[in-house]
């Protein structure tokens, strides 16, 4: 099975508006990550996001270029300080490649959970709008390859 986890673009801050929409910027990374992605052939049956806005933006954007046959939907348990046990047991009996968009520090401990056993373990560095694939096989997952915005030249769409 294929997890990729996907931090928002990045967000306007509080003061600015409450609701936290991606900047213009936030929103120009995303999309060339999701077209580089869809260029590269990743499938998903289904993104789910945390329902804050910025989030769902961010899982609509990868929909239009990543077309999930399941569609997008807001998923309890995404936000910012949620147990991730609760997301990884879940994913046990998960078969079909998945996209979860959603926070940090929930996406540092959810990968550090699965991957080490141990959520406080830190085991790679998120970076807003980008995507790290997890892969699991015979019930171990460990990381497959990162993608970020930085990576992606801006021409690149």
């Amino acid at each position: 099975m294929k997890l990729y986890l996907v931090q928002h673009g990045e967000a306007k801050n509080k003061a600015e508006d409450p609701q936290r929409p991606l900047t213009e910027r936030g929103r120009d990374d995303v999309v060339r990550v999701a077209a580089f992605a869809a260029r590269a052939g990743l499938q998903v049956d289904q993104i789910r996001h945390s329902g804050k806005r910025r989030a769902e933006e961010t899982a609509a954007i990868l929909a239009e270029h990543l077309s999930p046959a399941e569609g997008v939907v807001a998923s309890p348990g995404l936000a910012p300080r949620d147990d991730v046990r609760l997301v990884a047991k879940a994913l046990r009996d998960e078969t079909q490649p998945e996209m979860l968009v959603g926070h940090l520090p929930f996406l540092d401990r959810l990968a550090s959970l699965l991957v080490t056993g141990d959520a406080e373990c830190s085991i790679v560095r998120f970076q807003k709008g980008g995507i790290i694939c997890l892969v699991r096989e015979d019930g171990n997952w460990a990381i497959g390859w990162i993608i970020t915005p930085d990576l992606i030249p801006k021409s690149s769409r």
